[in-house]
């Protein structure tokens, strides 16, 4: 993504640093992205209880007290072709928060995760002297390496969520900060399947598959049919099976529910939730995701899962063709014990028989392989961490050094 550059303002045009009072602009993408930036904010505020907050975010960012210049969701695109559909707004949106963070003179400026769209805005606010935090860094592990040094060039300092992550931005001489998860820490040990199931009106016996499409209407037109197909084949095998689906918003429960009407014949087995995706994987015997935070999920959650994926056919190729993928495997918890723990079925591979296939045998036993069970207890301890207070410290630092430096 690439726009005109603005004139940049002459350094003494930028605000010094208040002590008491700094500011800071945050951007956000997702609602993963909006939850980040607000216990940010809570973080923030222990270090500095009158300063101020404006840029893009959602409704937690908005709630924790910061001026919301553009919402989150704008930034909620995915996919090279799908990028394209929403370039000129997106590029509007950019201009639009470059002008506003200069005439705002933030003492910080963080972008929370959303790459494409912050690291060229980052880059640039940088350039006009103004400190930059990136928030969750890119797959560097997946996505060519070498791209480290060019997150570098954009960001004085990278805020890692996985503990992996800083030795490779130290081989490019990036500024880096291991965390910790926060998701590390919302899950316990050994997740109450029982209680979850009473929380949700789950039987207490029954086996339960948890399906997860995605949380964008592009992921659920494209995965929704192949999972609920998996699902009545797998009703066919497994004696009273029940399906818990948790969606995202009321448009993805929507869409969702209307291709749950073709292809289930039993619609009083599946129970369709708004939200409370933790819950709907703890409850669960097997989990269905669609590759993303959601496996990440599902592995603290300590369940069984399938990790399915499809894009658009466009983007697919360019991946291929241009070589851009590093790793040979795609989800969290392959990636991170840098084997194949979870099976994966990607694009053309993601058909209901492969994916009732890979599920039956974990609907059959109803737990986790016990070498399964160890390494993600392992993975789970290495991702816990004080990520709110020392997510907001890293950055309280750049604002009191640069107040020393001065």
């Amino acid at each position: 993504m690439s726009d005109a550059t603005p004139p940049s303002p002459q350094p003494s045009a930028l605000s010094p640093p208040g002590a008491l009072s700094p500011k800071f602009v945050l951007v956000a993408g997702e609602a993963s992205g909006d939850l980040l930036g607000a216990n940010l904010i809570d973080g923030l505020r222990a270090h500095f209880p009158q300063a101020r907050f404006a840029g893009i975010g959602g409704p937690r960012m908005a709630a924790a007290g910061m001026e919301i210049w553009h919402p989150a969701a704008k930034l909620s695109v995915m996919g090279l072709v799908e990028v394209l559909k929403h370039l000129p707004e997106l590029l509007a949106i950019r201009r639009s928060t470059y002008r506003r963070t200069l005439d705002f003179r933030p003492d910080v400026f963080v972008g929370i995760d959303a790459p494409d769209f912050n690291l060229g805005l980052e880059r640039k606010l940088k350039r006009a002297g103004i400190r930059t935090v990136h928030y969750v860094s890119p797959s560097v592990w997946a996505w060519r390496e070498k791209r480290a040094a060019k997150i570098g060039a954009s960001a004085d300092r990278v805020l890692c969520l996985f503990p992996m992550e800083p030795p490779i931005y130290a081989r490019y001489g990036v500024d880096a900060r291991f965390v910790g998860h926060p998701l590390a820490n919302v899950f316990a040990d050994e997740p109450d399947r029982a209680a979850a199931r009473v929380q949700l009106g789950l039987p207490a016996q029954a086996p339960v598959l948890a399906l997860l499409p995605g949380s964008r209407l592009g992921e659920i037109r494209r995965l929704a049919r192949d999972f609920l197909d998996a699902a009545a084949l797998l009703q066919q095998q497994v004696p009273g099976l029940q399906i818990v689906a948790p969606m995202a918003d009321a448009a993805c429960r929507s869409a969702f529910t209307r291709v749950a009407a073709q292809a289930l014949t039993d619609g009083e087995t599946l129970h369709v939730l708004d939200g409370n995706a933790h819950a709907a994987m703890i409850a669960a015997d097997a989990v269905l995701l669609a590759s993303g935070t959601a496996a990440l999920e599902a592995m603290l959650a300590k369940r069984p899962m399938v990790v399915a994926y499809r894009v658009a056919a466009a983007t697919y190729f360019i991946v291929k063709k241009l070589g851009l993928l590093r790793s040979d495997v795609y989800s969290l918890p392959n990636i991170l014990a840098q084997r194949t723990l979870v099976p994966e079925l990607m694009q053309d591979d993601c058909t209901p028989s492969a994916l009732a296939g890979a599920l039956l045998p974990f609907l059959r036993t109803r737990a986790l392989p016990d070498a399964a069970a160890a390494q993600f207890r392992r993975l789970h301890a290495a991702l816990r961490g004080a990520t709110q207070h020392d997510a907001a410290a890293a950055i309280a630092q750049l604002v009191t050094s640069r107040g020393s430096a001065d």
